[in-house]
């Protein structure tokens, strides 16, 4: 089984197979998945989110559109390349760092949807290109 495991926000106002896309491209950036990783069936994601394969494969074939997985007839959908940054060390300083604000903003009163809405601000400010 893969190391990635879809969740489906229904209310996110986002398509579900975009959903999938930027699940599976959060693994590859995070080193989750790695060149040569299997991803689930459409019949695996189907039975954990019930989510119709139709969609599912649609976001693979997005994910292949991207150069990102390849299907093998017969054998699955296999990753084809990562998305991760060579240095792991420095990302895991600052997913620390982001874990104690994380956990200040609960303290704080800070609600999910707060803390997205505040991450997604800041994330515009400073990364306005894209």
């Amino acid at each position: 089984m893969s190391a990635v495991e879809f969740r489906i926000d229904r209310r996110s106002g986002v398509a579900t197979y975009l959903q999938i896309v930027q699940q599976v491209q959060q693994a590859l950036r995070l080193g989750i998945l790695v060149e040569g990783d299997r991803l689930p069936t459409a019949a695996q994601v189907a039975a954990t989110t019930k989510v119709n394969p139709n969609t599912t494969l649609k976001a693979y074939r997005e994910l292949e559109r991207e150069g990102l997985v390849e299907p093998r007839p017969g054998l699955g959908t296999f990753v084809s390349r990562t998305l991760a940054r060579p240095d792991s060390a420095a990302h895991a300083v600052l997913r620390e760092d982001l874990r104690a604000w994380m956990d200040r903003a609960r303290a704080e009163g800070l609600e999910r949807e707060d803390v997205r809405a505040l991450l997604n601000s800041v994330v515009e400010e400073r990364f306005p290109e894209g």
